[in-house]
């Protein structure tokens, strides 16, 4: 992963494949705005652990939560 990173010229020290992970789960979010789809694909239990990666407050996880489970 480092060495990807600097053959593209980017400090190696910023990236890592968990930033990736978080970036393409932040990215899939940001289109589908489907929290319950991003915890799905991220394998995660919690949402709270999803809402984390997502930089989305708890409050407004559990209401997306909610509103997907009516």
């Amino acid at each position: 992963m480092k060495k990807w990173v600097s053959y593209a010229r980017l400090d190696p020290a910023v990236y890592s494949s968990h930033s990736l992970r978080r970036t393409k789960a932040a990215y899939i979010y940001e289109q589908t705005r489907n929290v319950e789809a991003v915890r799905e694909l991220l394998g995660q239990s919690p949402i709270s652990a999803t809402s984390a990666y997502l930089n989305v407050g708890k409050r407004r996880a559990l209401e997306i939560a909610k509103q997907l489970a009516m």
